[in-house]
């Protein structure tokens, strides 16, 4: 049995594009999680990420040493000042690599399945370039009527929504084995702890993830991917 990584959270190393943009600077694709919050740590470069929430839009900066996280519902997209390097813990792991994530399209590819999914794959620079510039267009949009005072995130929402219908089922299934498992395994030890039961102590160890191979073209950079079911090493 693979020892799940602490929390039931996921981790990868994030190199954030370097690639120019019509708005005049370097980054990622903007996109929403429903389910999952996010935290970003520097750990090198500069930088900002810029969101959009019923708040309105906000740019935050990121810097060497800065910690920040968002919640579900909040669009984001990385920009790029120099070199801006990131360690991205996830909520829930298994469900961002499951889909738990929209990109911001323009409507007319959000209201079409098919039209989306073509859109939304990214196999080489190229096509990863092409899947940016397109959530980007959607997103200067919905910034502009954001920030005109419209209500335009709800209808985003409710297309990211039913564009993630069919594989609702299947993210409970990871949740439920991942995090709720994880959370659940804690109270179990806590109730073990207070007979004075020590059992699950004697199975202490050490574990190691390694990078996927090759780094991955992701949504706001190049990705080192670990994934706790596969090439984890204790030693």
């Amino acid at each position: 049995m693979v020892t799940p990584f602490p929390g039931g959270v996921g981790i990868s190393g994030l190199r954030v594009y370097d690639w120019p943009t019509v708005d005049g600077v370097c980054g990622g694709s903007p996109h929403v999680h429903l389910t999952c919050a996010e935290c970003y740590y520097v750990i090198g470069g500069q930088g900002s990420v810029q969101t959009l929430t019923r708040r309105g839009f906000a740019s935050t900066p990121l810097r060497e040493g800065t910690v920040a996280w968002f919640t579900p519902g909040t669009i984001h997209r990385l920009v790029n000042d120099g070199d801006l390097r990131i360690l991205v813990v996830m909520q829930n792991s298994g469900l961002p690599e499951a889909g738990d994530a929209v990109f911001t399209f323009p409507p007319a590819v959000l209201s079409d399945a098919d039209s989306y999914a073509a859109h939304a794959q990214a196999s080489d620079e190229s096509s990863a370039r092409q899947r940016r510039d397109l959530a980007l267009e959607g997103f200067l949009e919905l910034r502009k009527r954001v920030e005109a005072g419209e209500d335009a995130l709800d209808g985003f929402y409710r297309s990211a929504v039913r564009l993630k219908q069919g594989v609702l089922d299947d993210w409970e299934k990871r949740w439920r084995s991942g995090a709720l498992a994880s959370a659940e395994r804690t109270g179990e030890h806590l109730d073990l702890l207070r007979g004075g039961d020590i059992g699950h102590l004697a199975d202490a160890d050490i574990h190691v993830m390694r990078a996927e191979g090759p780094q991955r073209f992701g949504m706001c950079g190049r990705l080192d991917v670990h994934d706790p079911a596969d090439g984890q090493s204790p030693h």
